[in-house]
């Protein structure tokens, strides 16, 4: 026990003692009831067959009566309480206050009304969500392993589609695991995805009384990345009380401003400030604490935000000033790449132009869908404050779904899609405009730009708008191989097909061939002879083995859906798709199709050749 904990406890018995001993009258040593008057004798009781115990012998066989006698007319009374003042009234009122509160339960849910712990997420199985009982039967070491390791954005949208759907369905808690730390554990791998409202979502899945140290620092992240630092204040004050990092210090002194106690709060922010709370935290961060938490006062006190000497933007820096209204420098944002992008793409308090700028990134990341992404362009069409280069790409967008003629569609899609210097903003392009994609003719006329009209229709999962293209595209080009690898059916590829396909192949180093190997082999689509022949030509093996391909191959030969897309998640992660292996892609699209994830395996089966 801690010195102030044996000083608080040994106060907690000054007082009790003080109470006893501040009594005005002799306390009765009787208990209770004993010295009131004698109640109206009852009637006697109807005799028992049973007969009355006999009475305990003592020492010596004399009886020993059972109630201890009462002292007589002789008994020296009570003592009195000293006179002076109380000791209840010397002890300091903040500290009795807080022995007050160390008793008070740590939430006021009842039992019978608390979420359950055993069961969390947000996606039942009904509305999509991967099987519940999948975790039930897995050790939570392993799983723990599995997602720990799992530390950097995919490289594959639908890989990310996937595992933030199996990161929020609702499954059972892993064995040996804590149902909290079970949240807390999904949460961290959704924020490093840049899924901070899903995170945000399945922390609040929690009753706050029953968070862990792991989850209050997930929720807190999570609260932070979406800018809802109200959202963290009842774990501030149950659970997480008494840590005292800086940012836990700063957001209770927000929270206490709120409750009504803002001058008390802003003092002790100033206070913070003056001293340094340390951990890194400088002072602009203490000035974006005390702005935020000024703006519950009355009197709006103005608080000046000085970025002078500030090197780096830190999550709390970005998430603070847009909650109150500000724009952090530009050298700072640069300097900080797409780091924030998965945040401004959905901020409500940017401007409309920096959130398109960081769609541009979102999208290709699967963060936002093409009806996002249409949706938040058609607002810029469509606001008279929003000019120059992105409201004419918004028109251009307009022009893409209905321009009369198919060929201006299509010059408007291919303008908006640019070059391919920046492989992420074009793809991102593509998620755009898949529907006015999958609007254009399938004719020869267009059958040269089948390959990117194509690619663009899958990034929304459009197959069957995409299999109409089949009769137009020609065997071995960029527009059949997508086909051959996403849309649904049976397909065997011939040794022919393959090797055409790989003659005009752009690429470097043949990256496309080797996937595209990859991807059939996966979905069972290339005979087992052919694919060995072509693995030979391009210099592909796919029966080495790792820990990790055994590990999935060990996941989907049990059937454990929930688990493939945990280790595929893994084994995709990366800045481009220049790090996917042929190999890690066989066994991913391989475990995929054999839980009964075909149509995500092919997805990501032909995006991997789209984007090599």
């Amino acid at each position: 026990m801690s010195v102030r904990a044996r000083w608080l406890a040994g106060a907690l018995v000054a007082v009790s003692s003080a109470m006893a001993l501040a009594q005005d009258a002799p306390e009765s040593l009787l208990p209770p009831g004993f010295d009131q008057p004698a109640p109206t004798p009852a009637p006697a009781p109807r005799p028992s067959a049973r007969p009355a115990p006999a009475p305990a012998a003592g020492v010596g066989g004399t009886s020993v009566p059972m109630i201890q006698p009462l002292p007589g007319p002789g008994a020296s009374a009570a003592p009195r309480a000293p006179s002076g003042p109380s000791i209840a009234d010397q002890i300091d009122p903040a500290l009795l206050q807080e022995l007050i509160d160390a008793q008070r339960p740590r939430a006021d849910i009842p039992p019978q009304q608390a979420r359950s712990l055993i069961h969390t997420g947000i996606l039942d199985e009904a509305d999509g969500g991967l099987p519940g009982d999948d975790t039930r039967v897995l050790n939570g070491s392993y799983v723990r392993t599995v997602l720990e390791g799992t530390k950097s954005p995919l490289v594959s949208r639908w890989g990310s589609i996937l595992l933030r759907r199996a990161l929020v369905s609702r499954l059972t808690v892993p064995a040996g695991m804590n149902g909290a730390d079970w949240v807390a554990l999904r949460a961290r791998v959704l924020l490093r995805m840049g899924e901070v409202d899903a995170a945000r979502a399945m922390v609040q899945q929690v009753d706050s009384g029953a968070f862990t140290p792991a989850l209050e620092s997930a929720a807190l992240d999570a609260y932070i990345a979406t800018s809802d630092i109200l959202g963290a204040c009842p774990i501030a004050a149950i659970t997480a009380a008494r840590r005292q990092e800086a940012e836990w210090q700063m957001i209770r002194q927000i929270c206490r401003s709120f409750e009504g106690e803002g001058a008390a709060a802003m003092a002790e922010l100033e206070r913070l400030r003056r001293r340094g709370v340390g951990g890194g935290y400088e002072n602009v961060d203490l000035l974006l604490a005390q702005k935020y938490a000024g703006s519950a006062l009355e009197s709006r006190k103005a608080v000046k935000i000085e970025w002078d000497g500030v090197e780096e933007l830190t999550p709390w820096r970005y998430a603070m000033a847009l909650a109150v209204g500000l724009e952090p420098p530009k050298a700072l944002l640069d300097k900080a790449g797409r780091r924030f992008d998965p945040i401004a793409a959905r901020a409500p308090m940017l401007p409309l132009a920096n959130r398109a700028a960081a769609a541009d990134f979102a999208a290709g990341s699967g963060i936002l869908s093409s009806a996002a992404m249409v949706d938040l362009w058609s607002q810029i069409f469509g606001d008279e404050d929003v000019g120059g280069e992105w409201k004419a790409n918004a028109a251009t967008l307009r022009q893409a779904y209905v321009a009369s003629e198919p060929s201006a569609r299509l010059t408007a899609m291919q303008s908006l899609w640019g070059a391919s210097s920046d492989p992420q903003r074009a793809h991102s392009r593509q998620v755009l405009t898949a529907y006015a994609a999958a609007r254009m003719p399938t004719t020869a006329d267009f059958a040269d730009s089948s390959g990117e009209l194509i690619a663009s229709m899958l990034t929304a999962g459009l197959d069957r708008n995409a299999a109409r293209w089949r009769q137009v595209v020609d065997v071995g080009g960029q527009g059949w191989a997508l086909l051959v690898l996403g849309t649904p059916g049976t397909v065997q590829v011939r040794k022919g097909a393959l090797s055409a396909f790989y003659d005009d192949d752009p690429s470097e180093a043949s990256a496309r061939s080797r996937l595209l190997l990859a991807g059939l082999y996966g979905l069972g689509r290339v005979d087992r002879d052919v694919a060995g022949d072509f693995a030979g030509d391009v210099g592909v093996d796919l029966n080495r083995q790792s820990r990790w391909t055994r590990a999935i191959k060990a996941a989907a030969d049990s059937g454990n859906t929930t688990l493939v897309a945990l280790l595929a998640g893994a084994g995709m992660q990366g800045e481009s798709w220049k790090q996917m292996t042929p190999l890690a892609l066989y066994h991913i699209i391989s475990a995929l199709r054999r839980v009964g994830l075909e149509p995500e395996a092919r997805m990501i089966a032909a995006e991997a050749v789209a984007r090599a």
